[in-house]
């Protein structure tokens, strides 16, 4: 049987944080709009900022459906999944909202993210969700499997990006600037990486 939570803590916090993968999902307003589902990983791109608060850093890729969702109303929710040890389920539902890297809180968010080198992976905005239902389910049905490691392709893949050179592939990416369904989705041009000190 389900359980809801008034806040991120102690058992439930350790767990959110031990997951190698989560998952989010959002939609747009429009009842016939694509609903938008995406796992994420990287070790350390995930935070737990406050007992209510969350983010993950969203890095370059082929569209930006999360972020053009976020901008138009809101709403998502991060679910993640016992893979080994017993069985669960957690979903944060909330409100999101994408910061971006000329954003006056791009340099305090970026502390808690002390292990990922942004220069890396295209880093192109920080989603922070603050959450409204936080629900943990059973997960009987969810299979074991076992973590080997991060995949390398991504940051090698734009590790040698340049901004100028990430902002003209984003360019060139039909549903980047754009969602599927034709709302704003990152805006353009691409601000400079901020430096981190």
């Amino acid at each position: 049987m389900g359980k809801s939570y008034e806040r991120i803590d102690g058992r439930l916090r350790a767990f959110i944080e031990a997951q190698h993968i989560f998952f989010t999902a959002t939609a747009p307003l429009d009842g016939e709009g694509t609903v938008n589902l995406s796992p994420k990983g990287l070790t350390g791109s995930f935070a737990v900022i406050d007992e209510l608060t969350v983010a993950y850093l969203d890095f370059a890729g082929s569209n930006a459906e999360t972020i053009a969702h976020l901008r138009e109303n809101g709403r998502i929710t991060l679910m993640w999944c016992a893979f080994d040890g017993p069985p669960a389920i957690v979903r944060v539902h909330g409100r999101g909202e994408p910061v971006f890297r000329d954003d006056p809180r791009w340099a305090g968010l970026m502390r808690y993210f002390p292990d990922i080198d942004p220069s890396r992976h295209g880093l192109r905005a920080i989603i922070v969700v603050t959450a409204e239902k936080i629900r943990d389910t059973c997960g009987y049905a969810v299979p074991f499997m076992t973590y080997e490691e991060d995949r390398p392709l991504h940051g090698s893949r734009f590790e040698r990006e340049t901004d100028e050179s990430l902002d003209a592939y984003f360019h060139k990416k039909e549903h980047v600037t754009t969602s599927i369904d034709g709302l704003p989705g990152l805006p353009l041009p691409l601000p400079p990486l901020p430096l981190t000190t």
